[in-house]
């Protein structure tokens, strides 16, 4: 999966969502957590866009980011404050 256009300067949390045939999944990460991550690159040569490339090697260092369906607002307003 490959998440674009992430503009970190207009948001506080972002909400990444995989799809799979048999699942759906939910990522939930701070502005702070996106502009941290290792495996995050500019969209364009020195443009104000992102993305974040998630691959079978590295979905597990996004573990920590998981969300249950259930819990989605909870967590949400939580890493807001």
């Amino acid at each position: 999966m490959n998440f674009q256009q992430i503009k970190l300067g207009i948001a506080n949390v972002f909400i990444f969502v995989g799809v799979w045939v048999d699942k759906i999944i939910y990522w939930v990460l701070t502005n702070k957590e996106v502009k941290q991550c290792p495996i995050r690159s500019h969209q364009h040569r020195g443009g104000i866009e992102y993305q974040i490339g998630i691959t079978g090697k590295n979905i597990s260092d996004f573990q920590k980011f998981l969300v249950e369906p259930a819990e989605l607002v909870e967590i949400i307003k939580s890493k807001i404050k």
